[in-house]
Parts: C-alpha cells; sequence; structure tokens
C-alpha cells in the first residue's frame, strides 16, 4: 500500500465517521462544505488543463447539490422558502454544466459564491439556536424563527 492509498484510506474513515457522528445540521453544513471542495477542484483541474479531473469535480458538486441539499429539502414544511432553494439549486446545476462546457471560472466562482453565502446562513442558524438554548438573552432572536429556517432540510 503506498502512502496515497493509505492516506486516501483514513480521509475515507474520517469523513465516514464524521457523517456518522454528526446531527442533521451538521450534515447539510458538510454538504455546503463538500460540493466547495468540489468547485475548488475543478477550477485547479482547469488551470492543470485536466479535462476528466474537470468533469470529474463538477460532476460531483452536482451530485452534492443536486442529490443531497435539494432532494433534502422538504418544501411542504419548508414553503416558500424551500421552494426559492430548490430553484437556486437548479440554477447552481445548470451553471456547472455550463462551467464544464465551456471551462468557465466565472460560472464556478458564481455557483462558489451562492453555495457560501447559503452556507454562512445555515451556519449561523446554528450558532443562534445554540444561544436560544442558554439562559435568556434579551437580543437573540425568537426560538421560532431557528426552528422554521431548520425545517426547510426536513429532517431536524
Amino acid at each position: 500500500m503506498n502512502a496515497r492509498t493509505a492516506l486516501n484510506s483514513y480521509a475515507k474513515v474520517g469523513m465516514e465517521s464524521s457523517v456518522i457522528g454528526s446531527d442533521p445540521h451538521k450534515l447539510v453544513s458538510m454538504l455546503f462544505q463538500g460540493a466547495l471542495l468540489a468547485i475548488a477542484n475543478a477550477k485547479n483541474s482547469i488551470l492543470r488543463k485536466d479535462v476528466a479531473a474537470k468533469g470529474e469535480a463538477i460532476s460531483k458538486a452536482m451530485l452534492i447539490i443536486s442529490e443531497g441539499l435539494q432532494a433534502s429539502l422538504d418544501k411542504n414544511v419548508g414553503g416558500e422558502l424551500a421552494l426559492n432553494l430548490d430553484a437556486l439549486y437548479s440554477y447552481m446545476c445548470v451553471r456547472l454544466v455550463h462551467a464544464n462546457l465551456h471551462y468557465d471560472m466565472e460560472a464556478l466562482d458564481e455557483v462558489a459564491r451562492l453555495l457560501n453565502e447559503l452556507k454562512g446562513a445555515w451556519d449561523s442558524i446554528r450558532q443562534v439556536t445554540a444561544n436560544a438554548q442558554q439562559p435568556a438573552r434579551t437580543e437573540q432572536a425568537p426560538p421560532h424563527i431557528n426552528k422554521q429556517a431548520a425545517l426547510v432540510y426536513g429532517r431536524m
């Protein structure tokens, strides 16, 4: 077993352990992070002129967005917000197809920016929710707002 194979095996076990031990909120955050990493890999592949790696990385990002983030939306509970996110995820996948066909770094940057904004908002929900569970503080948001935002992904 060479060092690269060992490192990949270690990383896979570490990722599987993270997924198994994570709550649903953390899993969504990990999906955002995985899609962002795949986009970064696609950009690096374009710079290296590695066509196969570019296609693989963009396909991985699309898979995470469509079968991870988009598929986990609960449109019945999440209402208009879930429907808007669904449309945004579809748009991101269209932009990724364009980026793949045209080696478009700007399209990759656009999707990465959108994902970063969503990830930041998602991660801030966890912080506000954690603050709501602490002793009463007058500046925190009402708990029903945090719960509604978390229910968009339906498995909270």
